[in-house]
Parts: structure tokens; C-alpha cells; sequence
């Protein structure tokens, strides 16, 4: 592990240890498996979320991803004392984060979270970890300090089996049952789910048979974003153990087998896990600390998916693993979109190659009409198809993977997939997603349905539907076109591609002459839509510029760019919309009604800073240091709302306050992949 101790790898947030107990509440922590489960919470230990949950494991069909111990309340016991509660909890109408008090000091470590407790002379460290591609959550506490005697740690596992997207307050299972030896303990409720399997690591310690249930807990999250937010939890007992000076001891949740358990303590699941993450950062080759941050946080997205049996064989069969992208945590599974603007940033920046390739072939396989899946339903065995955009982003990841991999075989191998998906968008293919003959450009739109990034919907409601010809849309076709004609040339028959070449000219010149709106300096959002040409002023236009193929004149770069910057670029992205438009937010809260109506209507995307930079460096090659300020914000960022993680979105105006998901797989990957970047061009290791 010479790499980590090389590098300062530890996160202490610039908030840890403060006495306002506020930021402890809003601040959260994540920890995954490698299969899509995970471990998360606040800071104080409260579940405010209904994701929230010390083991959310990833099932297989169908059941997807479960919350299977949602928490654990901690007491300890000092010798003669009084016991003092660790953690918090919100009851009814009240707050206890009395525990808060105790809490000296959150950090991350290598991306993991560290506690440490003081109370009187007792100083007490825990530490969380999942072990890769196990369902499994350790926590480890050590007595760090003590003045002598012996203290006492009781923990109490509360739980309700429930899958992870179900309201808080799903009915409690009548018939749980608990089963236990003393120092371990099996929890079942006659349902589909696997038991939780609950083993102690250490001496002196003993479980305590006292089932309980909690109710009227709050999950002050939800109650903001206009869901159910109260619930209740149910507890089989208790274990409690004895602490001296130098005590280490462990607690497992598990919906593995006893054997896994058995097999791998504490101590040798942390040190395993270490040696995972120091060879994560010697394939990346990092030598920065902020950029070996990112690597292993980017980690947390490649996953091996649980639910599609079919597909794992497959892959096997050909001698090949399956992977895939988590678009976000905590409530997103995998997204072809997402995945393939990540590609980049999540493995070819992390020099993690061979699950590039995988992560390409596993979309490949899953083609249809000539489009690769907008989505993996949690649970789901097959693909939804609603999206014009994925598609045409598979041509930017592939062309990614062929020029920074040594992978011979990928193009070639793929290339039929890719002329077959170009032959069916100029045919037409599904949801009106279709080449218009009279001009060459690429319209899509269906009735009902959000077939760009800009995808919100409640009911039938589509917010921002779109239709018509999309500006990012006919950016990404003439990239795709310009790039099936060079791998025609490279690895086909070369006999394709003046034929490729010809349509895009045909793209680029209706381009050029239909989407520049005069009367503001920029490019139109959609021509040809519902209401005419949309000329709101968006961030789409960016990819116009960015793309390896930009299919804007350049003459307009400078313009088109000094619009998007002076409206749209935030310390911390692009927002979705420019102020002053009448549909514009300023802030994504409220219910879902509420909120999607401002997901695309102003609110910032922490992703969009990417193809900014790209298109910025492209117009102002030498301004590498205005390039390398345009990333702060998101840096700083990773002290607050989850913990070393990069939030899906954030308001539209100061203090841009980070909403959405956490943590979002594109936020890092093109945070990661600029940085290192801008660092090369810097003339420095990244």
C-alpha cells in the first residue's frame, strides 16, 4: 500500500468539528459495493432520507436494491457513568443530536469514513467499509484514549426490509424472526428477500434477544422533497460489548452466506480493501492528491450488475465480464446516456481499460432499432429505449476508447453495430427519432415522451419536450457520421466512407444555416419544434463547438461562447437556462412537481462543465489557468453535501446550493477528466 501512504489521501472537511450541529445533518457519507449497493447516511447518523441505510443491498431480480439494516444506535458506558448516545435520532417532533456533541472530528481516509468520539477521556474511533462485490457492511471500532477500567458499547440494529425506492412509511413486516447463538444473529421475515445476517468481531461481547419497534422516526428529506416521512423500525435485540484500552472490535451485516463472514474479519476486510485502492491509483497513475481523490471516488459507479443472469453468461462465454455505470446515488440505476458521457472520465482517465471495452460490448449487446437502452429499470431485466441522445454518445465513447486504449479488436468488432445504428437514424427508427430528408438534420419526438438530457416528466407532463430538431442532437449525428467515416477508412472497407462524409457536409450545412439565431448570437435550442424554432438560451449549443468534430463554423465559436459564459457558467456548471427567460428558477426544491419543473429550467449541471472547458481550450488554446478556475467550485464542493462526492445538480443562483443526488457519475468524470487535462497541459503528473 506504498502508494497510499504516499499520498495525503485523507479528507477533513473544513465544517468537521464544528459545534453547529446543522452540517451534520446535511452532510452525508457513501460507501458501495461494486454491484450498485451501498451504505450511506448523515454525518450524526440519522437516516433523513429514505435511501438512507447502513446495508442497501443490490438483489437480484427482481428485487433490485433493498435497505436491509437501515440503522445502528449506539450507547456507550463509561465505567460508573451514565450511558451516552452516540449518534441522533428525530422523533415526533423532536431533534436529539446530543450525541453530536461528542463527535470530535469526521474525515474520509482512501474515500472511507472515519468517526471519532470523545467522551470525557474515552476517545473511540469507527469506521464503515463494503467489502467489493459483497453485500456485506463492516464497522470497526477501536478505543483510541481511555483512563483505565472498562467501558461498555451497546449497539441496537434496527431495520425494515424494504426496497429502496418504497415510501418510509410501507407497513412494518409482521413476522420477522430472529435467530441467534450468542455472537451472531439471523434475521428473516418469510418474505422473498435474503435474511440479514448480523456477526460480531471481538471478545467479550454477547447479543441480547429483545426485539423492539421504534415508530414516529422522521426523515426530514423527504418531508422536504413532499414525500411520506414518517416510518417506524423494527429491532431484534441488542449486542453489547466490553472496551478496554487498545480495543478493537467489529459488527458485519451481511446478506451473504455465513461462510463469507466467517472467512473475513474486520481488520482483513479494511486491509483488502486498501490494497484494491492502491491498485486503482497505480493503474491511474496519479500523482496528485485531489485527482487520487477523484480516482477512487469515480470507483464508486463501475459496477458489475446483480439482476441480468442472461447477460453475465454471456459475457462469460466470450471470456469477458459485464459492467456498467451507476448514473448516480442514490436512487439512479444504470443509464446508457450517462454512461457513455462518463465512459471517459470513470475508466479511460483511470487507465482502467478492459472495463471500458467491457462496459462497450455490454451496450452493444443490447442495441435495438439503433439505439442503445436510456435505462435499466431497478430489478429489470431489459432496457428502455426512450432516448435520442444515448445513441449518438456511444460514437463519442467508442472513439474515446479506440484512441486511448490499445483494445485492436474493439472497432472492428463494432463497427457493424455502429453502421447499423447510423443506417436505422436515416431510415427512422423508434419515437419519431429520424433523418428529415428534405434537409439531412436529425428530428426526434414522440407524444408523451422526453427523449433528450433534458428529461423531466411528472404524470404526462413532459417539461421540456423538445421536439423537433435539437440542437446537441445534429451536434452529436455530424460527429457520429464524421467518425463512422473515419473507422470505415481505418478498419473497413473504406468503401462507406465518402458515402458517411456526404451526409454530414449535408448535416453541417443545414446546420450552419438553421440553428443560427441572429437576433441573439447563439444557436436556437430546437428548430422545426412544436412552437417553431425555440431560441431560449441553453448550454446544448456548447456541443456544437466541443465534440471531436464540431459542427459549427468556427467564425460563431467566440460569439456562440461568450453568450454561454456571461448567462450560463456558475462556479460551479452551466446553467440549464439563462436568467431573464420567462420559465427560468432559481431553485430546485419543493415536491416533484415542483422540482422537475425547475430540473432544466435554470438549475445548474455540475457536468456541463466539461464540454464547456473542452469548447473553451478550443477557442483559447492558452488559457489553461482560466480553464483550471473555471473547476474550483466543484472542488471545494466535495467538503459538503455528500462528503468527497460531486452532486447531480445545484441552484441557479448564490450560493448554488447543491441538490439532486450526491453523488453523480458524470459530475466526477468530467470533473476528473478536465483536471487531469488541465494538469498535463499544466506540464504536471495528474
Amino acid at each position: 500500500m506504498k502508494l497510499l501512504e504516499s499520498l495525503p489521501l485523507v479528507r477533513l472537511p473544513r465544517w468537521a468539528g464544528a459545534h453547529d450541529a446543522s452540517p451534520l445533518l446535511t452532510r452525508e457519507w457513501l460507501v458501495t459495493n461494486g454491484r450498485g449497493g451501498y451504505a450511506s447516511a448523515t454525518v450524526a447518523g440519522l437516516n433523513t432520507r429514505r435511501y438512507h441505510g447502513l446495508l442497501v443491498a443490490a438483489l437480484p431480480s427482481p428485487l433490485g436494491r433493498h435497505v436491509m439494516l437501515n440503522q445502528l444506535w449506539e450507547e456507550l458506558t463509561l465505567p460508573g457513568g451514565e450511558p451516552v448516545a452516540l449518534g441522533g435520532r428525530e422523533h415526533g417532533a423532536a431533534l436529539d443530536l446530543a450525541g453530536a456533541a461528542y463527535l470530535q472530528e469526521f474525515r474520509l481516509e482512501a474515500g472511507l469514513p472515519v468517526w471519532r468520539y470523545q467522551v470525557r477521556d474515552w476517545v473511540l474511533e469507527r469506521r464503515v467499509l463494503m467489502p467489493h462485490e459483497h453485500n456485506s457492511t463492516y464497522i470497526a471500532y477501536r478505543v483510541l484514549a481511555s483512563p483505565g477500567g472498562r467501558a461498555h458499547l451497546r449497539l441496537r440494529p434496527s431495520l425494515h426490509f424494504r426496497g429502496y425506492e418504497q415510501p418510509v412509511d410501507t407497513p412494518l413486516r409482521e413476522d420477522y424472526q430472529c435467530q441467534s447463538d450468542g455472537h451472531r444473529c439471523e434475521v428473516s421475515a418469510g418474505g422473498p428477500e435474503p435474511p440479514l445476517r448480523l456477526r460480531t468481531y471481538g471478545p467479550q461481547c454477547a447479543f441480547q434477544l429483545a426485539p423492539q419497534q421504534e415508530s414516529e422516526l422522521v426523515f426530514r428529506v423527504e418531508a422536504g422533497r413532499g414525500y411520506q416521512s414518517v416510518g417506524a423500525l423494527w429491532s431484534p435485540g441488542e449486542f453489547e460489548v466490553a472496551l478496554e484500552a487498545g480495543s478493537y472490535f467489529g459488527l458485519a451485516a451481511s446478506t451473504e452466506q455465513w461462510e463469507a463472514l466467517d472467512s473475513l474479519a474486520p481488520a482483513d476486510a479494511f486491509e483488502a480493501e486498501l490494497e484494491r485502492r492502491t491498485t486503482l491509483l497505480k493503474l491511474a497513475a496519479v500523482a496528485d492528491p485531489v485527482a487520487a481523490e477523484l480516482v477512487l471516488a469515480a470507483d464508486q459507479f463501475i459496477i458489475t450488475p446483480t439482476g441480468r443472469p442472461q447477460e453475465a453468461a454471456r459475457a462469460r462465454a466470450a471470456g469477458e465480464e459485464v459492467r456498467t455505470v451507476i448514473a448516480g446515488y442514490h436512487w439512479f440505476t444504470d443509464w446508457g446516456r450517462d454512461t457513455m458521457i462518463s465512459l471517459e472520465g470513470l475508466t479511460l482517465a483511470t487507465g482502467r481499460y478492459r472495463e471500458a471495452g467491457y462496459i462497450l460490448r455490454t451496450f452493444a449487446h443490447y442495441v435495438r432499432d439503433g439505439l442503445i437502452p436510456n435505462m435499466f429499470p431497478d430489478g429489470g431485466t431489459e432496457g428502455l429505449y426512450h432516448t435520442a441522445d444515448a445513441t449518438l454518445w456511444f460514437f463519442h465513447a467508442l472513439q474515446r476508447y479506440h484512441t486511448l486504449s490499445d483494445d485492436q479488436h474493439a472497432l472492428p468488432e463494432l463497427l457493424p453495430v455502429m453502421r447499423g445504428i447510423a443506417a436505422r437514424h436515416l431510415g427512422g427508427t423508434r419515437f419519431g427519432i429520424g433523418v428529415d430528408p428534405a434537409d439531412g438534420l436529425l428530428r426526434q419526438g414522440a407524444e408523451g415522451y422526453q427523449l433528450t438530457w433534458m428529461d423531466a416528466k411528472v404524470d404526462d407532463w413532459v417539461v421540456t419536450p423538445r421536439r423537433g430538431k435539437a440542437v446537441e442532437i445534429n451536434a452529436l449525428w455530424y460527429n457520429a457520421l464524421r467518425l463512422l467515416a473515419d473507422w470505415e477508412e481505418e478498419v473497413g472497407d473504406g468503401g462507406g466512407a465518402e458515402v458517411w462524409r456526404a451526409h454530414a457536409a449535408r448535416v453541417a450545412s443545414a446546420f450552419n444555416e438553421r440553428f443560427w439565431y441572429e437576433a441573439g448570437g447563439y444557436l436556437y435550442d430546437v428548430v422545426d419544434g412544436d412552437h417553431g424554432d425555440d431560441s431560449a438560451l441553453r448550454p446544448n449549443q456548447v456541443f456544437a463547438i466541443s465534440l471531436d468534430y464540431p459542427v459549427l463554423h468556427p467564425h460563431r465559436w467566440e460569439q456562440v461562447l461568450e453568450r454561454v459564459r456571461a448567462e450560463l457558467l456558475t462556479p460551479v456548471g452551466l446553467r440549464s437556462l439563462a436568467p431573464g427567460h420567462p420559465d427560468f428558477k432559481t431553485r430546485y426544491t419543493g415536491d416533484l412537481r415542483t422540482r422537475d419543473a425547475a430540473y432544466h429550467q435554470g438549475t445548474v449541471w455540475g457536468w456541463l462543465i466539461g464540454p464547456f472547458l473542452d469548447a473553451w481550450l478550443r477557442v483559447h488554446p492558452n488559457d489553461v489557468a482560466g480553464a483550471r478556475s473555471m473547476l474550483e467550485g466543484l472542488l471545494e464542493h466535495l467538503d459538503e453535501f455528500g462528503v468527497g462526492s460531486i452532486a447531480e445538480i445545484f441552484d441557479a443562483e448564490e450560493p448554488f446550493t447543491p441538490r439532486g443526488c450526491i453523488a453523480q457519475a458524470w459530475s466526477f468524470a468530467e470533473a476528473l477528466r478536465c483536471l487531469r487535462r488541465i494538469r498535463k497541459l499544466e506540464g504536471g503528473r495528474s
